[in-house]
């Protein structure tokens, strides 16, 4: 597993390193606001998964209006291949998915882009 929090969502090299380590599953808590949520919040978690092939699990705060921040809620469960698993609105919920691990190396074999980083070009260290 691999946890980050909010902001770091933003910086792929993180996931990658994560996901370089052993990560299968990459759990992110966080409280996006109704700026970015709506324009960010479901396209970065989902292609966090398929640049990684792994599970990502979006798990954000539920909005409750006239607070002096407001966020935006919408947790969210992408698998490999960016497919939705399970995802919540606004409000307060559980949500619930099945992971099936084996579904990353079968992702992989079908569309090996993780299999064949390019390390000779770059790296990601620890």
């Amino acid at each position: 597993m691999g946890a980050a929090i909010c902001f770091d969502v933003r910086f792929p090299e993180l996931f990658r390193s994560m996901a370089v380590r052993g990560a299968k599953v990459i759990f992110l808590p966080a409280q996006f606001n109704m700026a970015t949520g709506p324009a960010h919040w479901a396209e970065t978690l989902k292609i966090r998964a398929v640049d990684n092939e792994l599970f990502f699990v979006g798990a954000s705060a539920a909005r409750y209006e006239g607070f002096d921040y407001e966020c935006w809620g919408h947790s969210v469960v992408y698998d490999p291949f960016g497919i939705e698993l399970a995802a919540a609105d606004e409000t307060e919920q559980l949500l619930f998915a099945d992971l099936d691990l084996g579904r990353i190396d079968e992702v992989r074999a079908q569309l090996p882009t993780f299999l064949h980083l390019r390390r000779d070009v770059y790296t990601v260290t620890e």
